[in-house]
C-alpha cells in the first residue's frame, strides 16, 4: 500500500455521509491534495479535529481508489484562536479561498504555504489588525502566483518620481508623475507616498520582515481598494468572504 507523509494545512472541509469528511490538504510539497477523513465528523475520532478548517499537521495518507485516505495525522497547530473569533475566521475564509484558486495538485508551494502560517499566526497571537495582514496576504499571495506588481520604480521610465507615483492596473505597477510617463495611463490612480512605500515593502520584504510594519488609516484604506481590485482582476473572479463584516 503506498503511503505519503507530509505537512499541510486544511484549507477546505465538506461532510459526506454520515461521519465522514472529504477534506483538502495544502501541502508545500504536494500543492493541493484531496483526502477522505473516515469518521472525520464525529467528535471522538481521531481524525475530528486533523479533519478542521486551519488544522495544519503533519498527514500521513494512503492511496485509495479515488482519492488519498488519511491513515493519521499529528497536529501541530489547530489555530483555536481563529475559530473563537468571528471577524479573524472571516479574514482566514478569505486566505483559504485566495490559496484554492491559486495552489494546483502536484504543484510544490512551500514559499505560499509559508505566508499563509505566518499570516494565520498574525491573526492569532499579535495585535495586528486583520485588515493589515489581509492586505499583506492578497500582494504577496500574488506575486508569489507570479502576478508581482512592479514597484520598484516608474515602469516606463525606471525611474523615481518627482513628487509622486499613480498605481496603473493596466500596466500592474507604478507610474511617475512625468508628463511622458502619466501619458501612458490616464486612468492610473494616485497613491499616497506612505502606500507606495507599503507596497514595495509588501512584495520585496524578506519572510521574516513582511509584517514589521504599521499604516495609517488613509493608507489602509488606500491598500484596500488597490488589493482588492487587482486581487480581482489578476484572478478574474470577486473574492467575497470580507462582505460577511459588512453586516456585524
Amino acid at each position: 500500500m503506498a503511503f505519503l507523509k507530509t505537512r499541510g494545512i486544511v484549507v477546505k472541509e465538506v461532510g459526506t455521509g454520515e461521519a465522514d469528511k472529504i477534506i483538502t490538504i495544502f501541502s508545500g510539497s504536494h500543492g493541493r491534495i484531496t483526502a477522505m477523513a473516515k469518521g472525520g465528523k464525529r467528535p471522538r475520532s481521531q481524525l475530528s479535529a486533523a479533519s478542521q478548517l486551519m488544522c495544519y499537521g503533519e498527514y500521513v495518507l494512503y492511496v485509495g481508489r479515488e482519492m488519498y485516505i488519511v491513515n493519521s495525522c499529528e497536529v501541530l497547530e489547530p489555530f483555536y484562536e481563529i475559530r473563537n473569533d468571528i471577524v479573524k475566521l472571516t479574514y482566514a475564509a478569505h486566505f483559504m479561498d485566495i490559496v484554492l484558486e491559486i495552489v494546483q495538485e502536484n504543484q510544490p508551494s512551500p514559499r505560499l504555504l509559508q505566508l499563509l502560517l505566518n499570516s494565520l499566526y498574525m491573526l492569532a497571537k499579535t495585535d495586528k489588525t486583520p485588515e493589515l495582514v489581509s492586505r499583506v496576504f492578497e500582494m504577496r499571495a500574488l506575486s508569489l502566483a507570479g502576478y508581482a506588481p512592479h514597484v520598484r520604480s516608474c515602469m516606463i521610465c525606471g525611474l523615481e518620481p518627482l513628487k509622486s507615483y499613480t498605481f496603473s492596473f493596466l500596466k500592474c505597477g507604478f507610474i511617475c508623475d512625468r508628463e511622458s510617463c502619466a501619458a501612458e495611463d490616464r486612468a492610473s490612480r494616485d497613491i499616497l507616498p506612505g502606500t507606495a512605500r507599503a507596497l514595495q515593502h509588501i512584495v520585496y520584504a524578506p519572510m521574516k520582515e513582511l509584517f514589521g510594519f504599521r499604516v495609517s488609516p488613509e493608507v489602509s484604506e488606500e491598500l484596500a481598494r488597490i488589493c482588492k481590485r487587482y486581487l480581482r482582476e489578476r484572478l478574474e473572479r470577486d473574492f467575497t468572504k470580507l462582505d460577511f463584516l459588512k453586516n456585524i
